[in-house]
């Protein structure tokens, strides 16, 4: 009897304990989903459109400056449409007095892009730094950071996802590394460099960009 009375016990004990470890668990639990939920407001993972949709979001929410690091590529597919899109937000800010800047990488294809959005109103420069290659990103105010991420490793592939980041120690971060990406030139600058570097005549190069050649011999005789 006092063995029955014994494992009676034990099961009791074990029994308390559990109920104790699950309580714990489901508290534990709780706090866990609530820091997750924090950094999820403070951190949104955006889709490829999500991420398009943020950018132009921020901008028409700009009122002094925007400052973007982008790999220029010429668009493509449904991409001509979101590029449309923002030409026609950067025209509507700067008409606004928001000054909007963009940073590069020196590739002859991104003349295009670079071309598009100079004539909108931004101001575009090309850089060979190591920064160009590896991040994009858009700093609004120095306060909201939007980053965007390829979804395998390289230059050339696509952006598929970003984070929306509210941060102005972040902003400020990146807008300092920013500024010390070496040798930064001119869309001007950088279009004359690779006509005298290729030797080929305005009409080839506008041809071969789709740049308006009228406008591309001005910039050439400047």
């Amino acid at each position: 009897m006092s063995i029955e009375i014994g494992l009676l016990t034990l099961e009791s004990i074990l029994l308390i304990a559990t109920v104790v470890l699950l309580v714990y668990s489901i508290k534990e639990g709780r706090q866990r989903a609530k820091l997750i939920l924090e950094v999820t407001k403070a951190t949104k993972v955006l889709t490829r459109q999500e991420y398009f949709l943020a950018i132009l979001d921020a901008m028409l929410n700009a009122e002094t400056e925007i400052t973007g690091c982008i790999t220029g590529r010429p668009p493509s597919g449904d991409d001509r449409n979101m590029v449309r899109d923002i030409i026609e937000t950067i025209e509507m800010v700067t008409k606004k007095g928001v000054r909007v800047r963009y940073l590069m990488p020196k590739f002859t294809d991104r003349l295009h892009l670079g071309y598009l959005y100079t004539k909108a109103g931004a101001e575009v420069v090309y850089s060979s730094c190591l920064m160009v290659h590896n991040l994009r990103f858009m700093i609004i105010d120095d306060r909201i950071v939007v980053i965007g991420i390829p979804e395998n490793i390289g230059e050339k592939e696509a952006t598929k996802k970003g984070y929306s980041i509210p941060s102005e120690g972040l902003a400020m971060v990146l807008k300092d590394y920013l500024a010390t990406c070496e040798k930064q030139i001119t869309f001007s600058e950088y279009l004359r460099e690779v006509m005298s570097q290729t030797g080929a005549s305005p009409e080839h190069i506008a041809r071969e960009y789709r740049i308006d050649e009228e406008e591309l011999k001005r910039i050439a005789a400047s």
